[in-house]
């Protein structure tokens, strides 16, 4: 997502490989003016951190290239993570899809709809803030729900 202007690039696929991730990247590259540099928010999945996707990004010509990677369970410091809400709120929960093609049709043509007029995402509350409500969160939480593995 283009977060200046909330332009979303995609590419549907029906794995998620370092090989797909790859080939996004790629198409990124192509679609983003080389002048401009492309900073991607990512999870720690190793397909982001695999060998091949190491080797092509470790280029000096994708020195524009800065990946970063969101700590464990913070996955709504991304900010397409609200598009991706909208997307099953507006689309996806009321759908009915027989198939994958059919789900896929279903996420493409919402996507060009939203790229006819779309809307950047935009932190409205302050690092500060927002880390404070997170740490109240957790204080309020058993000692087990603060665990990524539960014991």
């Amino acid at each position: 997502m283009n977060v200046a202007t909330g332009e979303v690039l995609y590419d549907t696929r029906k794995s998620h490989s370092s090989k797909d991730v790859l080939a996004f990247f790629k198409l990124i590259d192509l679609h983003v003016a080389m002048d401009l540099d492309i900073h991607v928010v990512l999870d720690n999945l190793s397909a982001h951190k695999a060998p091949p996707v190491a080797e092509w990004l470790a280029h000096p010509k994708r020195a524009r290239w800065h990946l970063h990677f969101t700590p464990t369970s913070s996955s709504w410091l991304n900010l397409v993570e609200g598009w991706f809400s909208l997307l099953t709120k507006k689309r996806l929960q009321r759908g009915i899809f027989n198939s994958i093609d059919a789900l896929t049709e279903a996420i493409e043509t919402w996507t060009e709809h939203w790229n006819d007029d779309p809307h950047p995402f935009i932190w409205t509350k302050t690092a500060e803030a927002i880390l404070s409500k997170q740490r109240r969160a957790r204080a309020a939480l058993p000692a087990s729900a603060n665990s990524a593995t539960h014991h």
